[in-house]
């Protein structure tokens, strides 16, 4: 699932030292709300944002289906999610610190090198014949390490760019960009794939590449913070901060649990392959599907940002998205099967929002680096954990039920967390959240 963000009444001055320097929005820059082309930085930073996406989503695409084609292993599928989970799980506190204490240009951009490096090396393998399922789980790990340290310093960018009144409508541009690369990502992989996975490898180390050019170019200033080395009680402040929180703790683990229950994108090259007979082109289509609906939903969000009932419509969108896994589970069409995972799609968009609105609207900057890595643990890992989860049932019990059985839990979670978060149901007005 996905990620918007938000920030206090009045932009953060920086007090602290920081030799490498990082990041808060240059003085005097408060353009009107609406006017969002004028923010410096705000193409920058979608640029490099949409771009890092889209290589992601084609990287995917290519990794799924060059796996599957060696190994014809649902097994060997769930590896791959695990071996992006571990990076995650074993590296989310160090980047947290990393981000809230170290320059977070300079982060984003060295993982963004590495990515496309990744991405080069498994190209060169791939046009010589050399490619491994071991190869290809050690380059997902690396990946995973990557965007470990990358993801929650890239989170931290657009309120250190724009102000708080305009950041509902950047946040929404931002996710549709992110969801258009989402949609075009996937059904570009199916078909560079037709070319051979060297060609998708080559496209993603261009992407990455690119990516990094942009974030060089945001127009962040150097942000004094004193470093304080890592400890225990770094993590307790953090642990603490979200627990007096409700609303936010919920809204995180929601999510954190609809999306390792109902983990169908892990089947897709199962279902493009064995159950709806579409290849690789057809498996680009089903990846795309998702981010269909969510483009179409955070373009409403663009128009209309959602600022009443928000809590009551983040519990019914996530009941939407388990029903919608539960149709795709038992559906053998590929129209009502691409339908199925678009609204599913648009589902998470409105989990994604209001999520992302608690988790960067009410952290002070000076935490927001480790809160945003806990984010990325809870949501992120879960896609990977979801995908191994999903992939070693489908190993026992089948594809289908494997995938229907997640839909189905992910409805009893989203009664659950009715029960348990009710602060998180009455939550009405986004915008009137604040740090603190």
């Amino acid at each position: 699932m996905t990620r918007p963000k938000n920030f206090p009444a009045t932009p953060t001055t920086p007090t602290q030292a920081d030799a490498d320097g990082d990041d808060a929005a240059p003085a005097g820059t408060t353009p009107a709300a609406g006017r969002l082309a004028l923010h410096p930085g705000l193409l920058a930073f979608l640029m490099a944002r949409t771009l890092s996406s889209f290589s992601s989503c084609v990287q995917a695409v290519a990794v799924g289906w060059q796996i599957y084609a060696l190994t014809h292993s649902a097994r060997a599928l769930a590896l791959v999610g695990l071996a992006q989970f571990l990076p995650m799980i074993c590296l989310t506190m160090v980047a947290g610190h990393a981000a809230d204490h170290m320059n977070r240009r300079r982060i984003a951009m060295t993982c963004q090198a590495i990515e496309a490096t990744s991405a080069l090396v498994m190209a060169i393998a791939a046009f010589g014949g050399w490619t491994t399922p071991g190869m290809i789980y050690a380059m997902v790990m690396v990946f995973g390490a990557a965007r470990a340290f990358e993801m929650p310093c890239q989170q931290t960018f657009l309120p250190s760019i724009v102000p708080p009144h305009a950041f509902a409508r950047a946040a929404a541009v931002s996710s549709s960009l992110f969801q258009a690369a989402a949609v075009t990502g996937p059904s570009v992989g199916g078909l560079l794939y037709g070319a051979g996975a060297g060609m998708c490898y080559i496209v993603c180390a261009l992407g990455f590449g690119t990516a990094m050019v942009g974030t060089f170019l945001l127009p962040l200033r150097n942000m004094v913070r004193a470093r304080q080395p890592l400890s225990v009680s770094m993590f307790v402040e953090v642990w603490r901060f979200m627990r007096e929180r409700p609303d936010m703790l919920g809204a995180i683990s929601l999510d954190l649990f609809a999306v390792l229950l109902g983990g169908a994108t892990a089947m897709l090259p199962v279902y493009a392959s064995d159950i709806l007979h579409a290849g690789p082109t057809g498996l680009g289509l089903l990846r795309a599907a998702p981010a269909m609906g969510a483009v179409g939903c955070a373009l409403f969000f663009v128009w209309k940002p959602l600022n009443h009932r928000a809590g009551a419509c983040m519990f019914a969108a996530v009941a939407t998205f388990g029903v919608a896994t539960i149709v795709f589970a038992f559906s053998t069409s590929m129209p009502l099967s691409i339908l199925a995972l678009a609204v599913l799609g648009a589902a998470d968009v409105i989990s994604v929002v209001v999520r992302g609105a608690l988790v960067q609207l009410r952290t002070p900057d000076s935490m927001r680096g480790r809160v945003s890595a806990v984010n990325m643990l809870f949501i992120g890992s879960s896609n990977q954990l979801g995908e191994f989860e999903s992939g070693m049932l489908a190993s026992l019990v089948g594809p289908v039920e494997a995938v229907a059985l997640g839909g189905a839990g992910t409805l009893l979670v989203t009664l659950l967390w009715m029960r348990m978060f009710p602060g998180l149901r009455r939550l009405d007005r986004l915008d009137d959240l604040r740090a603190g």
